[in-house]
């Protein structure tokens, strides 16, 4: 019997914290519920902002972390090859990566003006080929470099957005929320504690619900933000390696 009443005693406390937890789920539930039409407006707005941004979250994460992967097999092909040709075969397939934009952009340039080089001279003429301006394809990196960082903080801005604009809207709500509970306490006529305490609640839930649309778009945005300016270092780090390629064999 002793074991009994002590079964009984460890499932009644195992228990305890799943019922409470139901009966908060439950108390929250109702705490929407008796909100006015404007609150809930302003919550329904609130779960459309978080939902995009965790969207945006999870798809940057897989899209930086295919860019990752392929970034580090890129430089091996790039380092190992002998030829810029070789590392155009493989662009296709690494295509994630932003460096695969700006070796396409300067390989691009130097073709053009090797191309050109070689144009002009007679055909019997077995001269290396030289760049008319390394400069130029500074520039082409320079243009390419500006395109993919563009296209890293694609949709990472609404993750500011939703940080700085959700608190704002939570607090909104609250305020009409409290505005709503003061005239239906000067309707009733009591400031019993019992008659007040629902309508605050209900009210404090728009900030609760702001807050929680807020805090996690802060913390990816500052995330996916340092990745942005890791990704920026190594092109610019890609862009100095290839042209120092680049004046070595063609100037």
């Amino acid at each position: 019997m002793q074991t009994l009443w002590v079964c009984a005693l460890a499932l009644q406390e195992l228990a305890g914290p799943a019922a409470e937890t139901a009966e908060t789920a439950t108390d929250v539930i109702s705490l929407v519920t008796r909100t006015g039409l404007i609150e809930q407006l302003v919550l329904a707005l609130l779960v459309i902002f978080s939902i995009v941004s965790w969207g945006i979250v999870a798809y940057k994460a897989w899209a930086f972390r295919r860019a990752d992967t392929h970034t580090r097999q890129f430089l091996d092909v790039f380092r190992r090859s002998s030829k810029f040709s070789e590392v155009q075969a493989v662009c296709r397939s690494l295509g994630e990566s932003p460096l695969v934009g700006l070796f396409q952009a300067g390989y691009g340039e130097l073709n053009t003006q090797l191309r050109g080089a070689t144009g002009d001279k007679p055909a019997t003429t077995a001269a290396r080929p030289t760049l008319k301006s390394l400069d130029a394809v500074d520039r082409a990196l320079l243009r390419a470099s500006g395109t993919e960082l563009a296209k890293l903080e694609e949709r990472v801005g609404f993750l500011a957005t939703t940080a700085s604009i959700t608190p704002f809207i939570g607090l909104f709500g609250t305020v009409w929320g409290i505005m709503t509970a003061f005239q239906a306490i000067g309707a009733v006529g009591s400031s019993n504690l019992a008659v007040v305490a629902p309508g605050i609640a209900s009210a404090l839930i728009a900030t609760a619900a702001g807050l929680f649309a807020a805090i996690p778009a802060v913390y990816f945005y500052n995330h996916f933000t340092h990745k942005v300016r890791g990704f920026a270092a190594a092109m610019e780090d890609f862009s100095l390696e290839f042209l120092n390629i680049s004046e070595r064999n063609f100037t």
